[in-house]
């Protein structure tokens, strides 16, 4: 198994190459040089298995030979072991043939749990092969950056420093991040947005000076390396429903693409998906690019979703690559215009195969508050404001009512108590595992929307031995 860059002009790298990588030197997003498949007689052989032996069978066909399936095979069931659920990730029933993913079992809370506990053990396993080691740097909207805290704490070949935007993530999410203690573990406020911390963090990866002296490896979902593990559930949900002799819908609540992305990996390795539905906050630059073919920049609302707060959406780059019939000069020309003139124009034919396959919709702070208590009185489930979002959209683009529909539920519901107080009248509480979680002191340093003194304190802090 090979990779190749959204924009051409990267070395083609195997699997570990790819982990290590993060992101392409040319900026570009590493995707498959060509799509795995499974046929229908190997997914009707994974119904009934355990879901750490479908997540083996379905990720050792992006490792190629890099890993020993042995070895593979323990990475995944570790990950694993310590879920709250012992399905990992359970459907719950929201409605008819409407049911909830729920992704929020690992130890952080968040569906980043399930790639990033299996990244965590894969980045272990390829450097202690090569006795090397290396510094992780991620930008978060909120749940990545705990996530990755939690899978790469204590590790004595990483240390991972994580970007968060100075008060726009929830006091849970925050507190996830900054109260490890552990010495490899750092976290860096910054006086800006998601997408300024994203935007310096694919700055450090451009630099090649910066990058190469201390061996940047990234956890966001611009490495390929996360997007592979979050494949699995929707092949095990849609084999739950009926798949693959039914073709079942998937609603995601969408802000860096690539958990939706996810699914439409899936669907190009033969899994039978009716429509992948985007669902979009009131950041809804996806549900106008989708809809209307015209990607344009707007200023970032804060909302009661913060993980959705997102105007550049660096996974939506992997798909206008697929669109546009794998042209790399293509792609990098519409990301150079994103990049100069804050947006562009999906071409005609490109914008009608994504719409054969993707539906979208928007969802209002007040839409959102409305479902998190419809769902309550209906079902007496509470839900976070993500989900609710992907739930309210899927209402309305459900298609079929014969057709499965599954919401991504994409945090638990204590992640974001002040929304969820607003709308039930009542605060979720934390897992005992968590407790404690606002007693505990806090590490964090705030910097300014600067990227050299970003780069400065990350370089002042990562190990000598880095280099």
């Amino acid at each position: 198994m090979r990779y190749v860059s959204t924009r051409g002009r990267a070395p083609i790298l195997d699997f570990e190459g790819v982990l290590l990588a993060g992101l392409a030197s040319d900026g570009g997003l590493y995707v498959p040089q060509r799509w795995p498949s499974l046929t229908r007689e190997e997914l009707l052989s994974f119904r009934g298995r355990d879901y750490p032996d479908v997540a083996h069978a379905i990720i050792s066909r992006f490792t190629g030979d890099t890993i020993e399936p042995s070895a593979l095979r323990s990475i995944v069931s570790s990950a694993y072991a310590d879920f709250g659920h012992a399905a990992v990730a359970p459907l719950a029933q929201l409605g008819s043939n409407h049911w909830l993913l729920e992704l929020f079992h690992g130890p952080t809370l968040a569906f980043k749990d399930v790639a990033l506990q299996v990244l965590g053990r894969l980045y272990d396993h390829f450097l202690e092969l090569h006795d090397t080691r290396t510094t992780i740097v991620g930008a978060t909207s909120g749940d990545t950056g705990s996530a990755a805290i939690e899978a790469i704490k204590g590790r004595e070949r990483a240390s991972i420093f994580i970007l968060h935007p100075a008060g726009r993530v929830s006091e849970v999410q925050r507190r996830q991040m900054t109260t490890v203690e552990t010495g490899n573990v750092h976290n860096i406020a910054v006086d800006g947005t998601f997408d300024d911390c994203q935007a310096m963090l694919k700055a450090m990866f451009n630099d090649a000076e910066f990058r190469d002296e201390l061996r940047l490896s990234g956890v966001n979902s611009i490495n390929w390396a996360r997007i592979v593990p979050q494949v699995v559930y929707y092949v095990t949900s849609a084999l739950a429903l009926g798949g693959p002799d039914v073709a079942v819908s998937f609603s995601v609540p969408s802000g860096n693409f690539g958990d939706v992305f996810a699914g439409f990996v899936a669907q190009r390795m033969g899994l039978p998906v009716d429509r992948l539905v985007v669902a979009s906050n009131e950041n809804d630059i996806l549900t106008r690019a989708l809809t209307t073919g015209d990607h344009r920049l707007t200023d970032v609302t804060p909302t009661l979703s913060p993980s959705m707060d997102i105007q550049v959406s660096s996974n939506f780059e992997r798909l206008l690559f697929e669109m546009h019939d794998r042209d790399a000069e293509y792609t990098a020309g519409l990301m150079r215009q994103l990049a100069e003139h804050r947006g562009f124009r999906i071409g005609d034919d490109a914008a009608a195969t994504v719409q054969s396959l993707f539906h979208a919709g928007r969802c209002t702070e007040t839409e959102t508050i409305e479902t998190i208590a419809a769902v309550h009185r209906d079902t007496g489930m509470v839900i976070d404001p993500h989900t609710a979002v992907g739930v309210a959209v899927a209402k309305r683009q459900r298609g079929a009512r014969e057709t499965p529909m599954i919401t991504l539920a994409t945090a638990h519901p204590a992640k974001f108590p002040d929304a969820v107080e607003r709308a039930i009248g009542a605060r979720p509480a934390l897992p005992d595992r968590l407790a404690d979680l606002h007693e505990r002191e806090e590490r964090c340093t705030t910097l300014p929307n600067d990227l050299p003194a970003v780069m400065e304190h990350i370089r002042s802090h990562a190990p000598a031995s880095t280099a």
